[in-house]
């Protein structure tokens, strides 16, 4: 157990869990709706909506990815409250200024700047991890991974009905509020465990490097799937309500049914995440993870077919499942294949190859929207064959298999 209490643990649990809930959701208001944003700041054409909204939306990740060993030195100088803190408040003043914006690059360039600052989404489950005791980390981590599951199944709904109602540029204004909020719920409700240290036994692990994990079992397949997978996860978020307009869904209804689609997906990825756990004890990654990303394809495909609104409800619901159960399993399997002690690195490399998934997705979904907006969901399809396909074929023995 860490040196924190059993009720100081139970605290920041909810303070840190609370934080990101608020926190996603209050991303999910608006960002899903970017599109709209652009085409009411003059941006005209399908195309160039698209390539607009995937390049803004992949920015701050690949910034973020960039800026991560740098703050992950400060952090570990001056705690993560702190990191996490400064994020949260960056967003409190990027959100509110994207209110003000007058053409569409200005939104862009703020997105970039939201990058130096970004990330706490991972830094939050390594506060809850190193916060509660040995026993119930998993279940801490598992909570954290749900409310930013859980957020962005309500954020496009109530942003959905903001928008309709008070317009895009309040809707940013009120999705500030929701970072603030969790801003003070982190300042006031958390409290940093003290430091464990480093025992002389584990200093080598501490410096395993890339090439020590390439000869873990899987390990690199494992990154190449959470690449993959966020990468299909992510690249709704450009195309969707673009896609329900060219099917032909009535204009005035298309950003609450946006909203809709979106939140039964995410709605569906909760449930796969918490589930996750329930079929790996009943079926090896190997076979589990390959069978998900199947299911997750069906439905991406049958997106692509443009059926009626209740199909598509169905699709969301499966694709959001699928990809729930097959992420948050090799997440679970990548770190058992590892050392305990050298499972924050191991983490750390997971995380570097979901936030390169969460900066290309966007910008390769736009530029293929810009072309056909349908594509995507085939080309979404067609990669999570290729997941399925590739830890199917090559999953070895001597990993979490």
């Amino acid at each position: 157990m860490t040196a924190a209490s059993p009720p100081g643990w139970r605290r920041n649990q909810v303070a840190v869990t609370g934080a990101a809930f608020i926190g996603f959701t209050g991303f999910t208001l608006v960002m899903p709706f970017l599109p709209f944003y652009f085409e009411q700041l003059g941006v005209t054409g399908t195309g160039a909506i698209a390539i607009w909204s995937g390049v803004s939306l992949g920015v701050t990740p690949a910034v973020t990815a960039l800026m991560a060993p740098v703050w992950a030195r400060v952090a570990e100088r001056a705690g993560r409250k702190l990191m996490v803190a400064r994020s949260l408040l960056s967003f409190v003043a990027i959100m509110s200024a994207t209110a003000f914006v007058t053409a569409a690059w200005q939104v862009f360039a703020l997105r970039a700047l939201q990058g130096l600052f970004a990330g706490y989404g991972p830094i939050a489950m390594t506060m809850v991890a190193e916060s509660a005791p040995a026993d119930r980390t998993a279940a801490a981590i598992g909570w954290v991974h749900t409310a930013q599951r859980l957020g962005p199944a309500l954020g496009p709904v109530i942003g959905g009905g903001l928008a309709h109602a008070l317009g895009l540029r309040t809707t940013f204004l009120v999705a500030a509020g929701f970072y603030l909020a969790a801003f003070s719920l982190v300042i006031l409700g958390y409290r940093e465990p003290p430091r464990r240290p480093v025992p002389e036994s584990e200093a080598g692990l501490s410096r395993f490097t890339f090439t020590g994990f390439r000869r873990v079992p899987n390990f690199v397949l494992f990154m190449g799937a959470i690449f993959a997978l966020q990468m299909v996860d992510r690249s709704f978020g450009p195309i969707l309500p673009l896609f329900l307009r060219d099917v032909g869904m009535a204009p005035d209804r298309v950003a609450v049914l946006a909203g809709v689609v979106f939140s039964v997906s995410a709605a569906a990825g909760a449930v796969g995440n918490q589930t996750s756990g329930w079929w790996l004890r009943r079926l090896p990654v190997g076979r589990l993870v390959p069978r998900t990303a199947a299911m997750a394809a069906v439905a991406a495909a049958v997106f692509g077919f443009a059926p009626a609104l209740w199909v598509l409800l169905g699709a969301a619901v499966v694709f959001g499942l699928g990809l729930g159960v097959a992420t948050t399993s090799i997440y679970t399997a990548a770190s058992l294949s590892v050392p305990v002690q050298a499972r924050g690195l191991a983490f750390g490399y997971l995380t570097t190859a979901y936030l390169t998934a969460l900066a290309i997705s966007p910008v390769a979904a736009g530029l293929i929207g810009a072309l056909n907006v349908r594509a995507v969901f085939i080309v979404d399809a067609i990669g999570l064959g290729a997941v399925a396909w590739a830890l199917r074929r090559f999953i070895r023995p001597g990993g979490q298999e």
